[in-house]
């Protein structure tokens, strides 16, 4: 399941990338139109910070803003740094050692073929998709 901070994610880049004017963008305003608490974006940005997926300006006219165009940002990228590993079971996470019931596991290949199905979903879809989607009767997830 994608969690709130994947979700929120989402949601403060593809408000970067609609209300991009070439400058920086304050989280206030982000924080204002989204619905979200400026508390918890500022606990999320360090994590797109260091991702790359943003830089910032502090003081008068700063704020945050994309390092690339929206088409340039998939989800599965989003979702992997803000949720971390997304394997849907712990012997397919980047780092697991090699499970001693490999060899027998009858549903090893399930999830091996559920988490790439996942994967190419997600990463499908940029956030430039998204501004190019009609809006849902204004349904936040």
């Amino acid at each position: 399941m994608i969690s709130t901070r994947g979700r929120y994610s989402i949601r403060i880049l593809l408000d970067l990338a609609e209300h991009r004017n070439g400058g920086y963008i304050p989280m206030k305003e982000v924080a204002e139109r989204q619905g979200i608490s400026l508390k918890y974006i500022e606990r999320i940005l360090p994590a797109l910070k260091k991702a790359g997926f943003v830089d910032s300006v502090h003081g008068i006219g700063g704020g945050y803003r994309l390092t690339r165009e929206p088409e340039d940002y998939t989800l599965w990228e989003i979702l992997d740094v803000s949720e971390g590993d997304l394997a849907p079971v712990a012997c397919l996470k980047t780092d697991a050692s090699v499970c001693e019931r490999a060899a027998e596991c009858r549903t090893l290949s399930v999830w091996q073929q559920y988490y790439k199905l996942t994967k190419d979903f997600f990463s499908g879809i940029t956030i430039a998709d998204l501004m190019n989607r009609p809006l849902a009767n204004e349904y936040v997830i």
